[in-house]
């Protein structure tokens, strides 16, 4: 596996659990938000990059997918890997894990780069790419099992 970067760290509130006494799926958006958020701080795109390069990040896709439970009150933390990029665009891998290191969840995420003004793609402010090119990346061969995967039913034949 590759090493991530751990951007946010939490816990499951109370108000968080639903009817079948875990974390809520709505939650587990949340706190990936809240990760990709901690990500843009990180690569200078927090309130003040984002005024001063009139410049922020949108989310394309986001595909979560649940693998165990969290219950109230459980330590979480959320790391990132960067999957892929370009001059506007970051295929993002989010895992959130447990106090024990169980994986949780995970979302993979496509983001693009964009003008404030223009409201349109833009290229990273040079800042940004500096960060993000010291970020961990994943070459192709080397993505967490389950990155890029499809959606389906699967048959037996």
């Amino acid at each position: 596996m590759n090493e991530t970067l751990t951007l946010w760290t939490g816990s499951v509130l109370p108000e968080w659990v639903d009817y079948n006494g875990h974390m809520n799926d709505a939650e587990y958006a949340r706190v990936f938000s809240s990760a990709v958020e901690a990500f843009m701080e990180h690569i200078e795109l927090g309130d003040k990059g984002r005024q001063q390069h009139q410049y922020t990040i949108f989310t394309l896709e986001n595909h979560i997918k649940y693998l165990a439970e969290a219950h109230k009150g459980a330590p979480l933390k959320a790391s990132i890997l960067i999957l892929d990029r370009d001059v506007k665009r970051v295929h993002l891998w989010v895992e959130l894990k447990d106090d024990s290191n169980q994986l949780l969840a995970t979302s993979e995420q496509m983001i693009m780069g964009m003008d404030n003004e223009t409201r349109r793609p833009a290229p990273f402010p040079p800042i940004v790419e500096e960060k993000l090119a010291d970020m961990p990346h994943a070459s192709f061969d080397q993505w967490p099992k389950g990155a890029n995967t499809l959606i389906g039913i699967r048959r037996k034949k």
